[in-house]
């Protein structure tokens, strides 16, 4: 089930950033590691980004449990936000969301309680982002969605992401 939470975005041959604009979208700026790490390491033509989680613009990070005090659609939406600070790294990274070749593989987190199995549709919100925002060829990924006990500060959903980039 994929949910448009905003406009469609431009022609599967326009750009990022022209994408973006049509999805009325303007990247966040990088979030801080929250301990001893960094956001992302390049080797070779792969970009490793660090998990990122729900922190929206403004600083203000969403928490909870998914399946208690966190809907799927909510939990959705904080994918999405989080697909958009991923993409801010790989901006900050590469300089230019034109330099991604393709998203090569997510590794999505979900804190939700034992017995949720919803954990694809929440990561979802993060995968449909990338689509939007590179097409079916440099967006569609492989994927991991998983379920934890908890994560870093009790955030909703936590997503690391492999990307492989042009020269």
């Amino acid at each position: 089930m994929r949910h448009n939470l905003t406009a469609a975005p431009a022609a599967e041959g326009g750009s990022p950033y022209d994408r973006l604009r049509a999805l009325g979208i303007e990247l966040p700026s990088v979030p801080p590691p929250v301990a001893n790490f960094v956001t992302h390491v390049r080797e070779g033509n792969l970009l490793f980004l660090s998990g990122q989680g729900p922190m929206q613009g403004d600083g203000f990070e969403h928490h909870g449990r998914v399946g208690d005090d966190v809907t799927v659609e909510q939990a959705y939406a904080h994918a999405r936000i989080t697909g958009l600070n991923l993409l801010a790294v790989m901006q900050e990274a590469l300089g230019s969301l034109d330099k991604v070749r393709r998203v090569v593989k997510l590794l999505g987190m979900v804190n939700a309680v034992p017995h949720f199995t919803q954990h694809p549709q929440v990561i979802n919100g993060c995968s449909d982002l990338f689509l939007d925002v590179f097409g079916e060829t440099k967006g569609r990924h492989a994927r991991s969605a998983v379920g934890m006990g908890s994560l870093p500060n009790q955030i909703t959903v936590e997503i690391e992401a492999v990307v492989a980039v042009e020269d």
